[in-house]
């Protein structure tokens, strides 16, 4: 997990100085430093100097940076302006161009984004259940039953416009707009809201499922047996129907599941239909409510694109990504969530990686972060990329530049906003870790 938390954020840290790196070179303004990490106190773990700009990597891992002669940033060193300005520091350009290096980072992480969603499409193609194949509805979580819906009820609308896909039902969109959900339960249709803190619920209880569950309603058949475990113990072959556990009738799985969670670590009685005959074996479920097999489901539809085709459907991957988070932070600003529901920091990342690589996950993962990086960026809170830019257009509006002291000073006020940020991330993952285990 570590392994891959640092090797992602290491990448994206890279591109994103180097295009402030590339965009000050172009502009003939000279760099000092290119790290990733930070140096505190000078104090670097590898370092060395090529072309006059020292590049090396840090001890503290908040992120990197590239010291651009004449400019206050991170590294808080002004004595470098106190002598005249030189033709080749940052305080010497025009106000655009500095504004242009300045969004240079947030635009190549865009770039990124766009390119690794792009890339998984050619490879991936597009995988989804269509709503039309969700005849027996969908299953509602305990989050979803609390709102009102009801399992089997068949969800053929969101705010009047049909849905195509089904996987829509669990999409951001769902959770991040003023969604009505037009329902079909069976001769009745009826129109639910979404509550606007719904996410409250979800983050704090477990996930999405608690909501609906990610697969439609479906009937099953033993798929097949694992080795060794319950499941085979109890004589439960490939091409079984369970239809009892202990007498109650079960006709789909997410029934089967119900019954299994209420008899976690006991003995069950399965009535299983095998062929025309119909048999009954005793099984053990373990403490998870399981018994070792997996069922037989619906099969996804998957729909491969050329490579011009995946531009597009990439690019709108990569970018629905940057409007979710425009969303969550305005709903935190209106409180319909709670900023610590809401955000998640390096440990809750590295979880996501998993602690078994898969480069399909990784890629999706390090195209997610890299358009979260841009949007976060473009926040306009001093010593972020989004409060230098704020702070230019206010130049190019007055026709001066705000005062070198004012431009320290904010720097020190948003270098401290981001630690206590960083702190309470960091504090709000290790207790969600600690509450879930």
């Amino acid at each position: 997990m570590v392994g891959q938390l640092i090797l992602g954020l290491s990448i994206l840290v890279i591109l994103h100085e180097l295009g402030h790196f590339l965009a000050a070179r172009a502009f003939g303004i000279k760099v000092d430093k290119f790290y990733l990490f930070f140096d505190a106190w000078n104090f670097s773990l590898f370092k060395f100097t090529y072309k006059g700009v020292e590049y090396g990597i840090g001890w503290l891992p908040l992120g990197g940076y590239v010291k651009i002669a004449g400019m206050i940033d991170e590294s808080m060193d002004t004595e470098q302006l106190a002598g005249p300005p030189q033709p080749w520091e940052f305080r010497s350009k025009p106000a655009w161009q500095r504004l242009i290096v300045m969004l240079a980072g947030v635009f190549v992480n865009i770039v990124l984004g766009i390119f690794i969603f792009w890339m998984l499409t050619i490879k991936l193609g597009e995988t989804y259940t269509p709503n039309a194949d969700a005849k027996y509805g969908i299953v509602a979580g305990s989050v979803g039953e609390k709102m009102g819906l009801k399992t089997g009820d068949h969800i053929y609308a969101v705010n009047g416009i049909p849905v195509v896909r089904f996987d829509d039902l669990t999409s951001s969109d769902i959770f991040l707009n003023n969604t009505v959900l037009n329902i079909q339960r069976g001769t009745q249709k009826l129109n639910l809201t979404v509550p606007a803190n719904i996410l409250n619920d979800i983050s704090e209880k477990g996930g999405i499922e608690l909501f609906i569950n990610r697969d439609p309603r479906f009937k099953f058949d033993v798929d097949s047996v694992m080795a060794g475990s319950n499941a085979q113990k109890a004589g439960l072959k490939k091409g079984d129907s369970i239809v009892a556990v202990n007498g109650a009738a079960i006709a789909f799985y997410d029934e089967l599941q119900v019954q299994m969670q209420k008899s976690t670590g006991q003995q069950v009685q399965l009535t299983v239909k095998r062929n025309d005959t119909t048999a009954q074996l005793t099984a053990q479920v373990t403490k998870d409510g399981t018994l070792g097999f997996f069922a037989k489901r619906p099969l996804p539809k998957t729909v491969k694109y050329g490579i011009l085709a995946s531009l597009p459907i990439g690019a709108s991957k990569a970018w629905g990504t940057f409007t979710d988070d425009a969303k969550s932070v305005l709903k935190i600003f209106k409180g319909d969530v709670k900023f610590s529901k809401a955000v998640q920091g390096p440990v809750a990342i590295a979880g996501m990686f998993g602690s078994h690589v898969d480069w399909i996950r990784f890629w999706s993962l390090v195209g997610l972060l890299s358009m979260i990086l841009a949007f976060t960026n473009l926040l306009p809170i001093p010593a972020l990329d989004g409060g230098h830019s704020v702070f230019l257009l206010i130049e190019m509006i007055k026709g001066k530049p705000l005062s070198d002291k004012f431009l320290e000073r904010s720097q020190m006020v948003g270098f401290v906003l981001l630690i206590t940020l960083m702190v309470f991330v960091f504090g709000n993952d290790i207790l969600k870790l600690i509450t879930k285990h």
